[in-house]
């Protein structure tokens, strides 16, 4: 029977209209895992602000990165899905099915793991592409595995993939993307580690993706041999008014442009796909705020997407998890 491997990954709007967008973030923003707060307090936000402002500035943002594809993160995370099913081809001895699933819009979680259920799966690896763990992404995408095999008469094996923060193969495409980049480019004179932010409420009650984060940071840069002032962790993407895990992304690119310093490298090693939070915000809103606060150029390094060496990575992951199944 083949191996079934589902590889997941946030989701995105079908299409960078205010309709699509408003459409997703209901989906989104309505998981008590991705906000905790009681629903009585986050409807009224939700419907009474976020969904009637928020959708035309998001659909705005996505327009300027949309491609003729589709959303990137769509079209990059199709990609790692067929170099991923070649890598698994050539590297286990059972054939193996690789399936993508969003756990926000489409291609749904449910719907892949349906298609592997066709396929004659009787044995599924669940990737979600977060390498740091968080309940509100790692979490909600367990939820949507199992919301679904709750519906199966028949369950199949399954092996569930947490996280891979430091895992070594994954720091080392990290780097070698930067040592890439860097041949090619010159390097800034510092490199900015951006992550998505998380509410600080969040971490105090025990999830653990600021440590992970902070921990894949420093494994990067002591195998890019960085001195500790060549190099800085920041948070971006929050919303609302609450703390949120800082430094904050934006500051601190405006700091370093107010300070003297003029060109800067940013890395965003919890996204395994480009998407609208590292072509849109980063690459150009941010870029915006450096170069108004005095820099002179900020470039983002991508994300690993379908690297050979990021999938013969995820594929080597994929291959340790079978002998427990």
């Amino acid at each position: 029977m083949p191996l079934g491997v589902l590889l997941a990954n946030l989701g995105t709007p079908e299409a960078p209209t205010p309709r699509a967008v408003r459409r997703y973030l209901r989906e989104f923003l309505s998981d008590p895992r991705v906000v905790e707060l009681p629903r009585a307090a986050w409807w009224p936000v939700l419907y009474g602000f976020i969904l009637p402002l928020r959708p035309r500035r998001s659909a705005a943002a996505y327009q300027k990165i949309w491609q003729t594809a589709g959303s990137p993160l769509l079209v990059y995370s199709r990609a790692q899905r067929e170099a991923l099913q070649a890598a698994l081809d050539e590297r286990l001895d059972v054939p193996a099915v690789v399936s993508l699933g969003m756990r926000y819009g489409h291609p749904s979680v449910p719907a892949a793991l349906d298609e592997l259920r066709e396929q004659g799966c009787r044995q599924i690896v669940v990737l979600p592409l977060y390498p740091q763990y968080s309940a509100t992404t790692t979490g909600a995408t367990f939820d949507a595995v199992t919301g679904r095999l709750q519906r199966w008469r028949e369950l199949p094996a399954l092996g569930f993939i947490n996280g891979y923060h430091d895992r070594p193969g994954f720091i080392d495409a990290l780097a070698a993307s930067v040592r890439e980049f860097r041949a090619a480019n010159g390097s800034g004179e510092k490199l900015l580690l951006s992550f998505h932010g998380l509410p600080q409420r969040n971490v105090d009650l025990g999830d653990p993706y600021e440590r992970q984060c902070r921990e894949t940071a420093t494994k990067l840069a002591v195998a890019l041999d960085l001195r500790d002032d060549d190099w800085q962790v920041s948070f971006q993407s929050r919303l609302g008014a609450a703390a949120w895990l800082k430094p904050y992304t934006d500051e601190t690119v405006r700091e370093w442009g107010r300070s003297g310093v003029r060109a800067i490298d940013v890395i965003c090693p919890g996204f395994a796909a480009d998407c609208l939070e590292t072509l849109e915000e980063i690459a150009i809103r941010n870029d915006e705020y450096f170069r108004e606060a005095g820099g002179e150029a900020l470039r983002y390094i991508p994300a690993l997407n379908a690297r050979a060496d990021h999938v013969a990575f995820l594929a080597d992951l994929i291959a340790s998890y079978t002998p427990r199944l």
